[in-house]
């Protein structure tokens, strides 16, 4: 099994789906939640050193946020991984006077049929919401959409969700990597260039835990040259200048406390004398502009 895009790469890949997931909706895996009206980054903060990122954070349109989990085997210490989710997520967007609502989907792959949906102790009860897509036949809807392709039908949202989530709804590896191929050769056919990304980058993200790396890094070598690959060096480029940034603001902000004058950190982080001004006068609430 796969590790998991790279961070750079999904971080990436996050930032252009979230163009194209607004008003979307749950309703094609059998999950009611209303529908999306942004995706935010994941990039939250960490309760422990080896935990890893969620797999999707929505805010829906009622302004509940949902976080969303792909699993392809049932554990119930995994329910231990989604408390810290719910904690990291409260933590970043939880305040104190605002109505906060959260939602918690799992979104089981063909390999599993059923789950324990709660997991219930004296102090608390954690619910979640599933969705097992064992019960959605993927060659029969592979069809359907392809048909519509071929036609010359517009794809609904309801057949985008659905394709990118295809691969997961074959048991087995050697199964998901064998969807994951047609569907990214069908997207190539897709006459709408942001249905076609949002495909492309959606089923890359969607099937990232589940697919082999090597096979994964094949179909990102194969999309380099469509717009998906034009669009994703961009953002590469974006996303190592605002790291850049970020390192530079860390940098100048353990400078200062040393006591340094504002003349050589401007030398050594490359960070203008306004930018260093307003960190100082702001200190540790100051944020990188987003691009």
């Amino acid at each position: 099994m796969s590790e998991g895009i790279v961070y750079q790469n999904k971080d990436i890949l996050f930032k252009i789906l979230g163009k194209t997931y607004k008003e979307k909706s749950f309703a094609a895996y059998g999950i009611d939640l209303p529908p999306i009206r942004a995706l935010l980054p994941t990039d939250l903060p960490k309760i422990a050193a080896n935990e890893k990122s969620i797999d999707n954070l929505f805010l829906l349109e009622d302004g509940t946020y949902a976080i969303v989990d792909y699993e392809s085997v049932y554990k119930k210490a995994n329910k231990i991984k989604y408390l810290n989710y719910i904690a990291r997520v409260m933590e970043k967007y939880f305040k104190e006077n605002e109505t906060f609502n959260l939602r918690l989907i799992v979104i089981y792959t063909s390999d599993v049929q059923s789950a324990e949906s709660t997991l219930e102790t004296d102090c608390f009860t954690l619910r979640t919401e599933q969705a097992f897509l064992s019960h959605i036949d993927g060659e029969a809807a592979f069809r359907e959409i392809q048909g519509k392709i071929y036609s010359g039908i517009p794809l609904t949202d309801n057949d985008l969700m659905r394709l990118v989530i295809l691969p997961l709804t074959v048991p087995g590896t050697e199964g998901k990597q064998s969807m994951l191929e047609r569907i990214v050769i069908l997207a190539e056919q897709i006459p709408n260039e942001e249905q076609r990304i949002f495909t492309l980058s959606g089923v890359i993200v969607a099937s990232d835990k589940f697919i082999n790396r090597e096979y994964l890094e094949q179909i990102r070598r194969r999309i380099n040259m469509t717009q998906l690959g034009q669009m994703y060096e961009k953002e590469k480029i974006e996303y190592g200048n605002q790291k850049a940034k970020e390192k530079a603001i860390e940098m100048a902000k353990s400078l200062m406390d040393e006591g340094d004058d504002l003349i050589k950190i401007m030398k050594v982080t490359g960070l203008t004398e306004a930018e260093l001004l307003r960190l100082q006068n702001g200190r540790w609430s100051f944020e990188v502009p987003s691009k």
